[in-house]
This record gives C-alpha cells, structure tokens and sequence, in this order.
C-alpha cells in the first residue's frame, strides 16, 4: 500500500494543553517524546475533534475489538487485522469504532505495515475519526504510559487548586465582610460570576457585576419558594449556572448562583465548603438578629402605651413623625426582616418587631410606599394604619390590624377601608345570620309573588326616602312605590316611618347582602 507518512502533521506547539486541564488527544499528540504525528489536517476535522476528554489509550490488533472497549478512548493497533485490497472491511472497521465511541485511532507504521493505509486514512476521513500515526521507535505502552502521567498530572493539580483555593477562602473570611469577601475570593479562583441571593430573592452580592440574569433570578426565587435544601442547575442562555440553597430545608438563608452548568469533584467540595461557611456566618449573624428582635419586641410594648421615650432612649432614633405603622402576615416574614436589613444606609428608616400578631413595621408617611414593592418581592399581605403621631401609636396599630384582616393579597390601607362604611366592621357571622333572617318572610314573598318588594326598599333607603326619584329609579308610579312600601312594612313587622326603623332596616340589607 502507498506511504502516506508524508502527509501527516505536526501539532503547534502553541496548541499543548496545561496540566490543570482534563487529558486530551491533543495533549497526547503535544508530548514532543513520542514524535506521534496526526494524519492530515487538523482542519479537516469537526470543530473540538482533539480537545475530546480522553479517558484511556488501549491497544489491540483483534478485527472487531468494541466489546473490550470504553467510551472516550483512542485505540492503538499495528494492523494485522487488515487483509490486502480490502477497504470494505477497514470501512466496517472505523465505523465499528465510531459506534463505540472511540475518539482516535493510531497506527503503529513498520511493524506490519510500511507506513499508513490508504484505505483506513481513508476510511478515518470519510467518518471525521483523528488518525495518528505512532512511528516504529515509539512502544504503545510510552504511549499508554503518558497518558497515564498525563490524568495523574491533571489529577495531583485539581487536588492542589483545591488545597490552594481552600486556603485562600480561609483567609478571605477573616477580612470584614468576610462572607462577601469569600465568594469574591470563589469567584476569582472559578473563573465566573458567582452570586448571593438572601432569603428575600435578592441578590445582595455578585462578582463580576452585571452576571445575573432575570432567569437566573426567577430560578433563585422559585427555589427559595419551595423551601427545600436543593441544588438546580439552569440554562440562562449562553451559559448555564449552578444555584446551590444556603441554609436547612424550611429555613433556607439565601442562594449561592455559579456561572457554570458542571462542577468537577475538586470544584464541587470547594463549593461545597462556601456553602458551609455561608450558612455558618448567617447563623452567627441569625443568633444576634434574634437577640435584636428579642429587644424589639420589648420596645414594641413600650410604643404600644403611646409613649416613645424608651424606644428612642435605645435605639437613638425613630422615623419622624407622622408616621404609619404596618402589619405583615404571611409564611415569610422571615423575609421582610432580611429585605430591610440588606437595604442601604441611605434607605428609609423604619422600626420592625415580631408579635403575636405578625410583623410590626413603624415608618414615616412619605416611606410608605416601599411596603408595595416588599409585599410584591416577598409574598407577604400588609396592613397599614392611617398617619398618626407616637402619642397614637395603638390607634395607628390597631388600625393595621383592622386593614390585615379585611386585605386579600399585598397591601391593604386601613384609610382605604375606613372610607366603605361603619357598617362593614360590624358585618361578622352572627350579623349576616341575623339579617337573613329578619329578611326571609320579604324574601319568601317576592319569591312566591314574583314581586320587588325588597329591590324597591333598598332602592328607596338609597334615595333618602324620597317617593319621585326612587320610583322613576324603579321605572314605577310613585303610587306603586308607595303600596310596595306599606306592603313591606307588614310583612316585616316594621313602623318605616321612623328614622330608628328605617336605620335599622338599611342596616339590615347591607349586613344581608343580595
């Protein structure tokens, strides 16, 4: 067969791959103490052919070796297994090759074979395989042997990344802001951005900035949503990234976010050890947070009596008044208290403290609306108190509280509510089954009647009682309104020309309802 030896090429030197990297074909074909020599171009080649990790180089002259064989693997042979003039069978040879997965193939020249084959340069073209040649003065076993060398390198340099990376997070945590400090530190020995989110969905810290996306984000919140110890792995376009949970399950503290979808064990156990001094610096900070929140507590019950001068003696200050006290209810309240720890020092002011009630947060009246953007970031329902000064401290929370309970979702003003009517506080269970009641023989008759007599009372108390605009309202003579009436009157038991009466009966129909 022809030689083609001539056709095969060096690889650039400036192509070697470093020690820190997995082993590749290219890293075998670098070792210039092989003398290995690629056949043809690299060019011609799929983009990445030679930067394939390689997991192990075996040897084998057997026809049909694959069932002996591993995925990511370059095979070595001498060719003995080749017959003259027979392409189709070293075709059906690389193609059974391929299938494996076997991601190279080197030929041992003059040992059976002057030079390379044809056919399998060939045959490795047309199913886009790397070929190598291996010269006479190389033994298979250097070959194996330096790729053997080559994954103890890689490996002894992960484990000394790895000691090296450990150390320099060590003395990162000692600095102020130490958890800050070490995820910078993490995410200069990574390579990528790396993120903290706080209990809130925040994110509190990043390096580089600017790495975080809205995916990345949504992702971040929905885990922290859940509530379980978890990591998640996400597609955020270009690049995906790693999310890790900080904190025990039903407890989760933040999100710790790594610009990368695959970490390597050397990588994950560094991770891992962040993740564990993440959740330890925030427990410490945890611990004094609840010795805080202890305090505010007691402060809250001295507030509660209308006078300010203990909580001002303590803390130094409080927001100016007029102020407006909230109440937040909702599983994470846990949250809110975060949220405003991680706020600037250029932020609003505000005074929180746990009750048994929920979370009492006191602000000024121009820094209340930053309780809309708490209430859409944490889930949480808020009510909150018309303006009052300190001396009004328990009317203003009071006030909250009645807001809180009459709210569905976010914030409900207590001064929003107050406007529908007196009426609506005194709208509990025992009055609607009162009213039903002293309506059901009016309701029974329109029912068997097919008459208005209850439309027409409603329509005619929403007129202050007078007969003209009520009735053209009802589309009726005056007359007829008048008879309707007095027949209501009857069956009700009831003297409509009182005021007590006629109070009582509009009472009556609000409390009822339709």
């Amino acid at each position: 067969m022809d030689d083609f030896a001539g056709t095969a090429t060096s690889l650039p030197a400036g192509k070697e791959h470093s020690v820190d990297q997995d082993p590749t074909l290219r890293t075998l074909l670098g070792r210039r103490d092989l003398h290995l020599r690629l056949v043809g171009d690299e060019s011609a080649l799929p983009a990445g052919s030679l930067d394939h990790p390689l997991r192990w180089v075996h040897n084998s002259d057997l026809t049909d070796p694959t069932p002996f064989l591993t995925d990511d693997l370059a095979l070595l042979t001498t060719g003995t297994q080749f017959a003259d003039d027979d392409a189709a069978g070293v075709r059906a040879y690389v193609h059974r090759l391929v299938d494996r997965g076997v991601v190279a193939l080197g030929f041992g020249t003059e040992v059976h074979r002057s030079g390379i084959p044809a056919d399998l340069a060939h045959a490795c073209a047309q199913a886009s395989l790397p070929l190598f040649e291996v010269p006479y003065g190389t033994p298979f076993l250097a070959v194996a042997r330096a790729h053997a060398e080559a994954i103890a390198a890689q490996a002894y340099a992960r484990r000394t990344w790895a000691l090296e990376t450990q150390r320099a997070l060590s003395v990162a945590a000692l600095r102020p802001h130490g958890l800050e400090s070490t995820l910078t530190e993490l995410s200069r020995r990574l390579g990528c951005w790396v993120g903290m989110y706080d209990a809130a969905g925040q994110l509190v810290h990043e390096h580089p900035e600017g790495g975080s996306s809205p995916v990345v984000d949504e992702a971040a919140a929905d885990l922290l949503a859940r509530g379980g110890s978890a990591n998640r792995v996400v597609d955020a376009g270009e690049a995906a990234h790693t999310l890790l949970t900080v904190g025990r399950a039903g407890h989760l503290r933040g999100i710790v976010a790594i610009a990368s979808g695959t970490l390597d064990p050397e990588t994950r156990a560094v991770v891992t050890s962040v993740i564990a001094m993440a959740g330890l610096s925030l427990e410490q900070s945890e611990q004094l947070a609840r010795s805080r929140r202890r305090l505010h507590r007691q402060l809250l019950a001295s507030l509660l009596t209308d006078d300010p001068t203990l909580a001002r003696r303590v803390l130094g200050a409080l927001p100016p008044a007029p102020v407006v006290v909230a109440v937040a209810a909702g599983q994470r309240q846990g949250a809110v208290v975060e949220w405003w720890e991680r706020q600037p020092a250029d932020a609003p002011a505000a005074f929180l403290a746990e009750s048994e009630d929920g979370l009492v947060m006191c602000l000024a009246v121009g820094d209340a609306g930053v309780l809309d953007e708490l209430a859409a970031r944490t889930d949480v329902r808020i009510g909150v108190s018309a303006p009052e000064e300190y001396s009004a401290f328990s009317r203003a929370h009071a006030q909250a509280l009645t807001a809180l309970r009459r709210s569905g979702d976010g914030v409900a003003r207590y001064a929003d509510s107050a406007e529908s009517s007196v009426l609506a506080a005194f709208a509990t269970d025992e009055a609607r089954l009162i009213a039903e009641s002293r309506l059901a023989p009016l309701r029974q008759h329109d029912a068997h009647e097919g008459s208005e007599l209850e439309r027409s009372l409603r329509v005619w108390l929403e007129h202050d009682t007078r007969l003209e605009p009520a009735a053209a309202a009802l589309g009726v003579h005056r007359h007829t309104l008048r008879t309707r009436i007095a027949q209501a009157a009857m069956i009700l038991d009831a003297d409509l020309t009182s005021f007590p009466a006629r109070a009582e009966l509009w009472a009556t129909l609000r409390t009822a309802g339709d």
